[in-house]
């Protein structure tokens, strides 16, 4: 089902974005590092509000809807392929995963009206997180683009996740 979205959004028949939400603060995601024997590193951490980004991405990168908001409650996430049905103009796919904000009742009972407005909403299978293109950029941008000084403070993380967002698919760019 996959490769057939594909196909039809490399032939130009549909929109197919990759969608997700995530959580960053300023607790560093530090997934390795190296250093010199015996050698200490200091990372700073200090419990703060957090940003949620509800990105949306195409599998060229040309296009992305990057909406940053401190700590996204459960039922505000609608908001977002509502506002999106707006900016459309043509049959437009999502492929999301199966997190339970995204198999919510609530969020399911709006998919029958993004339909009705060319917007559908695509599951991925379960724990096949390398066919939603979106964790590639979140694993990028938490573990190579976000530098320490991100996480100096709150302000600092805000302006550093504005940047990479806006100048995704430009000056940081990754290649499925």
């Amino acid at each position: 089902m996959f490769g057939s979205l594909s196909y039809l959004h490399k032939e130009g028949f549909i929109d197919l974005y990759h969608g997700d939400a995530s959580h960053f603060g300023l607790t560093p995601d530090v997934f390795y590092t190296w250093r010199q024997k015996n050698a200490q590193i200091l990372l700073l951490w200090r419990k703060s509000s957090g940003l949620t980004v509800f990105a949306l991405l195409t599998i060229d990168s040309k296009k992305g809807h990057y909406p940053l908001q401190d700590n996204l409650k459960f039922s505000e996430l609608t908001g977002y392929p509502d506002a999106f049905c707006k900016t459309i103009n043509k049959r437009t796919v999502i492929v999301l995963d199966n997190a339970p904000i995204q198999r919510s009742s609530l969020f399911k009972s709006k998919i029958e009206q993004w339909q009705k407005k060319d917007l559908y909403i695509f599951f991925s299978a379960p724990y096949s997180l390398e066919l939603n293109k979106i964790e590639i950029l979140r694993r990028f941008i938490k573990y190579k683009r976000l530098s320490f000084d991100a996480f100096l403070n709150f302000q600092n993380l805000k302006e550093c996740l504005n940047d990479i967002l806006a100048n995704n698919g430009t000056e940081y760019g990754i290649n499925f």
